[in-house]
């Protein structure tokens, strides 16, 4: 059966206000890019080496202008915001679109699918990178106010990171309503910082021409390919445009973009440019020297608060994904807390919190301060930018079924931009380059062979498998003893019958009075209703097959779900029902499976899943497991 359709369940659009909305928007979506400005520009003119004339600062300006033009306003909020998932963006989202589209080539879908998760593996690395550098380069402001805080520069950064990670088992649903304003004061503060600059020297706003970026590089061609992999510095967080797409809504996010940030952003970097045209020295922090002495320590805070909002807003993007790869079968269950009651994407895996944190101690113990930090930052980033691209012209071409000489053209150009970009960021691994890329490396291999080992743990079920149908027949020609209440058997595969019932009648010897047999479907799509939530088939003898239905965004709940089935002859009573699960204990063996090491391995994330019935929401007191060994 096909999956059902999918339904968005984000209503905020027609609730709330565009400018309540554009306002999050501001605060959870653009935190990342809006603090670029503290490191970007500096590191640009260290990467190349180039000495700063007058030429040199037009050239890289105008490099910024248009990357930033052509990247975030052309390809994502133009374009990428407009391939939404019934409502929803993300890679996730991106890659159940291109997947779902090329359906009926099933080389080309697995190609898609290893390509997709490649990139939401690396996005970890980008979440280890991005909070790290974000609020190392806001504390190193305390230089300009006295070298003897050099010292306590990277104590400090731990310090803040260490709170930030701590407090994420809160939720952010009593300070998130803050981030909006102070994303605000931050946006209209680094403009305020740029205009007296370029006031001072408006000649400098002559790098918007194109021209004065195009001789750069026909000047200098190598050093040009080198600064692109800086350059990315400018546009980092733009995967968060799309990836909060279900959350605010296209117009919200174009509006904040083309309205506020942008401006803000290019004001800011032609400031700093203008600075170092009358103060070369200005190059050792050109962000913090454009702020009167006076402003440093209060423009210190500020930072330091933008960019906690900044990695905040990536922690909850790499928990919602953590949820999601969970759901579609990449990742083994982990404690999932909802850290608010009214917003069900606010959630928590502790897990993944502390191990970022970890991650994130020794990238700041290795790179020490933000410019190193730079060289490892990039790859990541156009790693997704680049797959991204890639998926949107298999959305378009395959799902919109736009003309091939359209599709090319539409994606042909940013594709080639990343590919640059991409190219350019490959000379920094060895510089740190690596640290991302072995992150996201080490994800990969883990949710590829959670994804393999848990097809040849099905195929090998299934295997053993006993049609349920059948079983039933030849139960009631001697029924065994039925006692009241209602049993509830998970299994993996609608249709067989379960170890649990197997277990149950061999060792107990009775049959509750109804049983229900129930199969979990996740659908690579976001969102599928309680409409379209539950199948319910009849097998005689106060027996059913129930098959319900989730998308990767939905959050699982058995027992909520199950109460749909009332007025098809069985209604569940809380206290008179039983979940029965089989617990499998996963043993390796030399064979034809996959590579001992990954079996090992496969065996072992298995074992330290989380338990089933609290991933299914299932009420604890009224669980029994049963386990069987299982040869892979």
């Amino acid at each position: 059966m096909a999956p059902p359709a999918a339904t968005g369940p984000f209503v905020q659009n027609s609730k709330s206000s565009l400018a309540a909305l554009t306002l999050g928007a501001i605060g959870i979506v653009y935190g990342d890019i809006g603090t670029s400005v503290l490191y970007a520009l500096k590191v640009l003119f260290s990467t190349g080496h180039l000495p700063l004339t007058p030429a040199n600062v037009y050239g890289v300006l105008s490099m910024v202008f248009w990357t930033i033009t052509l990247v975030v306003s052309l390809k994502y909020v133009t374009l990428i915001l407009r391939a939404d998932n019934n409502g929803e963006g993300g890679l996730i989202a991106m890659l159940a679109l291109a997947s779902n589209a090329v359906a009926d080539r099933p080389r080309l879908r697995g190609w898609l699918l290893g390509v997709g998760i490649f990139g939401t593996a690396i996005f970890y690395g980008d979440g280890v990178i991005t909070p790290a550098i974000s609020v190392l380069s806001a504390v190193e402001g305390l230089n300009l106010l006295s070298p003897e805080f050099e010292p306590y520069i990277i104590p400090a950064a731990l310090v803040i990171l260490f709170g930030l990670f701590y407090v994420q088992k809160n939720g952010t649903s009593g300070i998130g309503r803050f981030f909006g304003p102070i994303c605000v004061l931050w946006f209209v503060t680094i403009a305020a910082l740029g205009i007296p600059h370029i006031v001072a020297h408006p000649e400098v706003l002559g790098a918007i021409s194109p021209h004065h970026a195009l001789r750069f590089a026909l000047q200098n061609p190598g050093t040009t390919f080198v600064l692109l992999g800086a350059l990315v510095l400018c546009v980092t967080g733009t995967e968060a445009l799309y990836a909060d797409l279900g959350h605010f809504g296209r117009k919200p996010i174009q509006l904040a973009w083309f309205a506020l940030v942008m401006p803000a952003l290019l004001i800011n970097y032609f400031g700093q440019g203008a600075l170092l045209l009358e103060r070369p020295e200005a190059l050792a922090n050109p962000f913090y020297l454009m702020a009167p002495p006076w402003l440093v320590a209060p423009l210190v805070i500020l930072a330091t608060a933008a960019t906690v909002i900044a990695s905040q807003a990536l922690l909850s993007a790499a928990f919602s994904v953590t949820k999601q790869a969970i759901q579609l079968g990449y990742l083994p269950r982990m404690e999932i807390r909802h850290t608010s009651v009214r917003e069900t994407g606010q959630v928590y895996v502790p897990v993944v919190n502390w191990a970022l944190f970890a991650t994130i101690v020794v990238a700041v113990g290795l790179f020490r301060n933000s410019t190193n930090l730079a060289s490892a930052y990039g790859i990541a980033v156009t790693t997704d930018m680049l797959i991204t691209t890639v998926l949107t012209f298999f959305v378009i071409r395959y799902a919109w079924k736009l003309p091939l000489a359209l599709c090319v053209g539409a994606t042909g150009l940013f594709f080639l931009i990343d590919l640059l970009l991409f190219a350019s960021n490959t000379l920094k691994l060895l510089d740190g380059g690596w640290f991302p890329v072995l992150i996201g490396g080490c994800m990969f291999t883990v949710m590829m062979t959670w994804k393999k080992g848990r097809a040849i743990l099905t195929d090998k079920l299934r295997a053993d498998a006993i049609d349920l149908s059948s079983f039933l027949e030849a139960v009631f020609i001697s029924p065994p003893t039925r006692v009241d209440g209602t049993a509830v058997f998970l299994t993996a595969e609608p249709g067989t019958v379960p170890n649990a019932l197997l277990h149950n009648l061999k060792h107990n010897k009775v049959l509750h009075e109804h049983n229900l047999f129930v199969t979990v479907r996740n659908h690579e799509v976001p969102w599928i209703g309680m409409d379209k939530r539950i199948e319910i088939e009849p097998l005689g003898h106060a027996c059913w097959q129930v098959t319900l239905h989730y998308g990767f965004k939905n959050d699982l709940d058995i027992p909520r779900a199950l109460e749909r089935i009332r007025g098809h002859g069985c209604d569940l009573d809380n206290m008179t029902t039983s979940y029965f699960l089989s617990r499998d204990v996963v043993v390796p063996t030399i064979g034809n499976g996959m590579a001992p090491w990954r079996e090992k391995l496969f065996a072992q994330m298995h074992h330290n899943a989380s338990a089933a019935a609290d991933f299914l929401n299932l009420p604890s007191n009224s669980v029994v497991e049963l386990g069987s060994k299982v040869e892979i």
